[in-house]
């Protein structure tokens, strides 16, 4: 069976080594919507994120991130069907001269966070790959956190929503 050939979304020229923050983006297999429910939203309810078992579990490890050097996790957001994450990568020694135009830190934190989810829950809930951004500035950097802490206030009109 052949392979889909799949566009890169790396930056070209960027050394992916480099101490800095970094927008990330895991969905569920098949989109699914099992990590939450987005209740509310009527004319006097704003919504708000009900995390099922599944959404606990993944915070549970979200927050587990902060205690590995050299990780922050600065703002994350649980949706039905993916999780996005601005994360602080410092001191970190990645793979700049590695076949692989990534850094290492960054593959390594999201295979560690979804090898554990995946490990008490069962069974592998996630897509095989992630969508990842670096951040380009502090305009960048704000864009992210708005659009992150607002996600869920237009889950319907997000890129990721399924009915």
């Amino acid at each position: 069976m052949a392979l889909s050939n799949r566009k890169s979304t790396r930056l070209k020229n960027y050394d992916y080594s480099q101490n800095g923050y970094y927008f990330l983006t895991i969905c569920t297999h098949n989109r699914k919507r099992i990590l939450c429910d987005i209740v509310g939203g009527g004319a006097f309810d704003a919504p708000k994120i009900i995390l099922s078992k599944y959404g606990e579990i993944v915070d549970k490890y979200i927050l587990s991130t902060n205690n590995i050097p050299n990780i922050t996790v600065d703002k994350y957001i649980i949706m039905p069907n993916h999780i996005h994450l601005l994360l602080l990568f410092e001191n970190t020694n990645g793979t700049s001269r590695a076949p692989s135009p990534t850094n290492n830190i960054i593959s390594h934190s999201i295979s560690t966070l979804k090898r554990f989810v995946n490990k008490e829950i069962g069974y592998n809930i996630f897509q095989r790959s992630f969508y990842d951004h670096i951040i380009r500035g502090e305009k960048d950097y704000l864009k992210i956190w708005n659009y992150i802490d607002k996600n869920h206030l237009k889950w319907k009109e997000d890129c990721f929503y399924v009915e």
